[in-house]
């Protein structure tokens, strides 16, 4: 029986985890790094343990240091959640010759899957179809476009779509260098790209009695860079005769391995149009296998009533699972909140999160009953997202008898949320949701190419709910002054004694300047005010009346509304000049470490050459020209941390230089 976890992990998943062994009465421990020492993680464990250092290469990437820890947190079961080294083989191996017991399946499987180059021979040996290797060197403009894929790991890092030979050896060098960052293994190969597919999954389970379940599948075509981002159980575009097929092709993968515990395997779909009589609605072929719990794991939880996590640890214990799996019922969806930014090429955002509710949850990290909203986050008021790690906030999912239900009440949940201090995806997962073509299961992995990142990531608020919300903002802090005004304290909202002149107030909302007007709390900017105070405020606008919720942060004030979510910069009545950038100079959009630099002092460029790179969160940032010019300061030098705002280099036009 195992009495202590300790989870090599963690923001989100280490919660979950720890959420089933409080159900199951096992003692958890968690690991830190000092990045992460207020994580919520570590204040829910019952004994945690520092790992020294920032960075996951001096933390979460250390065996020696896990396994230390699992010891001094007394003998300690590991469970390594997903990603770091959840799929290392050696990892497993030092836990179990440790003497400890290894939540997840024997190092052997993990080394063969681990290699997506000797799994895809396996596979084809075993009768799953596959899609054929390229090695890098041999690519021909008859096989393009191809894919460049790291060999291990995955995430969508080490992956790179080239559509011209000119582009694949810097393609190769570039996935190549990311994946030596990431996994610790540069080995990248290619393979046909398949503009169109289908990513489905399926979830197996196998105890060590001879057991394997295939447990139903997922779909998660929706993915930015080759990351996931919408995942749901079951697929729309799985039929019966399409199911059976999939799962023995599953129970192969897994067989074929001698593989135990909870695993996913991964297939490419492509369909077929009309298919007929008696055939499936898409050939399907083997992408990986990740042998390991999956981040989209709660969907396949909630169509099924079964604690995944529950289950590996009574496989780790010998337990032996029923001969058949329980069926699924009803439709979930999950999104994958991101602090990113999608209109600006997804750049990641860091800082402090100073506010985070999604309202209607009924559960959270658990099951639920038969329909709800369920929420697994890493994060809560007041936590700070850092650079060192994955900008992953939170997964919010919903289930309903319907997949139609569950959609409608996922995006409402998201839309009425208050997410305050950092730029989310948010915005985009909601338009997806609400996506006609979404909604008819018409999905791919080219869903938000097609329909288009401008249309997509369009703010839920339009001009005139910025502007209602700016009077909000205004009228807010107005009621906020009054309440703390010794003298004045007791004066209507905006009382002047010259009522003439209206008061204003200016704020940016992007790149747009916003001017509002009131005047003593009666009206405001055309609307009728009900009532002001500093954190509510009702404006009748035409006979509707409107609801806003405020909240003011240094140099930020965020308005929620059934309009849409808007993040207000109060505008100075003066400026310093001195704060002046020069005009042409490039900024760092977020926080992180110069990688490489194209070009050097007085070099000639054309507008969208590369400048240099930034890595940020595990990724790869490419800086360029925004204009032709001459490069007339470069004040950053390889391997130097920048901040948000940093001046990266300077470009003047040519007649200027």
């Amino acid at each position: 029986m195992i009495d202590n976890v300790l989870v090599a992990n963690r923001g989100e998943i280490a919660r979950r985890v720890f959420r089933t062994c409080s159900a199951l009465g096992i003692a958890r421990t968690a690991v830190f790094s000092d990045a992460d020492a207020g994580s919520p993680h570590v204040a829910e464990a019952d004994a945690a343990v520092r790992l020294p250092g920032n960075t996951p290469s001096e933390t979460y990437l250390r065996a020696d240091l896990l396994v230390a820890a699992a010891r001094s947190a007394g003998e300690a079961a590991v469970h390594p959640g997903y990603g770091f080294l959840s799929e290392n083989a050696g990892f497993a191996r030092a836990v179990i010759d440790a003497g400890l017991t290894w939540i997840g399946p024997p190092p052997s499987a993990i080394e063969t899957m681990g290699s997506k180059v000797e799994s895809k021979r396996l596979m084809d040996a075993a009768g799953v179809p596959v899609l054929s290797e390229l090695d890098p060197s041999a690519v021909t403009e008859d096989d393009l476009p191809v894919l460049v894929k790291a060999s291990a790991g995955g995430g969508g890092r080490g992956m790179r779509i080239v559509r011209s030979l000119d582009e694949l050896a810097d393609a190769v060098r570039s996935a190549s260098a990311e994946a030596a960052s990431a996994f610790g293994d540069p080995t990248v190969f290619c393979e046909r790209y398949l503009e169109t597919g289908r990513h489905i999954e399926v979830q197996v389970l196998a105890d060590t009695h001879g057991t394997v379940w295939a447990l139903g599948e997922r779909e998660c075509s929706i993915q930015r860079r080759h990351q996931k981002v919408v995942e749901e159980a079951p697929s729309p575009l799985v039929d019966d005769a399409m199911r059976a097929e999939l799962f023995d092709a599953a129970r192969k993968a897994a067989k074929a391995i001698d593989y135990v515990g909870a695993g996913t395997v991964e297939f490419l779909a492509v369909p077929r149009g009309t298919p007929a009589p008696g055939e499936t609605t898409a050939d399907f072929y083997f992408l990986e296998m990740n042998t390991r719990l999956q981040v989209e794991h709660p969907v396949t939880e909630c169509v099924t009533g079964l604690d995944l996590v529950a289950l590996q640890i009574r496989i780790a214990e010998g337990e032996r699972l029923p001969a058949e799996p329980p069926p699924s019922r009803g439709h979930a969806i999950e999104i994958r909140l991101y602090a990113e930014d999608p209109a600006a090429g997804w750049q990641p955002q860091s800082g402090a999160l100073h506010r985070f509710d999604i309202p209607g949850v009924d559960t959270e990290f658990a099951l639920g009953g038969e329909a709800g909203l369920r929420l697994d986050a890493g994060v809560a008021d007041g936590s700070v997202v850092g650079v060192h790690y994955d900008p992953m906030l939170a997964k919010v999912i919903a289930w309903a008898p319907t997949r139609a239900e569950a959609a409608r009440r996922l995006a409402r949940a998201l839309a009425g949320a208050r997410i305050h201090g950092l730029r989310t995806n948010r915005d985009l997962l909601v338009n997806v949701l609400r996506h006609e073509e979404f909604l008819a299961g018409h999905t791919d992995t080219a869903f938000l190419d097609r329909h288009g990142l401008d249309v997509l990531s369009r703010p839920l608020a339009d001009a005139a709910a910025v502007r209602l919300s700016a009077t909000a903002a205004a009228l807010a802090e107005a009621a906020a002054n009054r309440a703390s005004a010794r003298t004045l304290g007791r004066l209507p909202a905006g009382w002047r004694n010259v009522t003439s002149a209206p008061l204003r107030r200016r704020y940016l909302a992007g790149d747009i300047e916003v001017e509002v007007e009131y005047r003593a709390g009666l009206r405001a900017d055309g609307a009728d005010v009900v009532e002001a105070t500093p954190e509510r405020v009702v404006l009748d606008v035409d006979g509707v009346r409107r609801v806003f919720t405020v909240g003011r942060y240094p140099g930020l004030v965020c308005v929620d509304s059934a309009l849409g979510a808007v993040d207000l910069v109060p505008v100075p009545r003066f400026t310093d000049p001195e704060a002046a950038l020069a005009a042409g100079s490039l900024v760092a959009p977020m926080p992180g470490t110069v990688l490489r630099i194209a070009v050097a002092l007085g070099d000639t460029v054309s507008a969208g050459d590369p400048l240099l790179w930034l890595e940020a969160m595990k990724m790869e940032h490419r800086i360029t020209a925004p204009a032709d010019g001459v490069v007339t300061d470069l004040p950053v030098s390889v391997g130097q941390q920048v901040e948000p705002g940093a001046v990266l280099a300077v470009v003047t036009p040519e007649e200027q230089a």
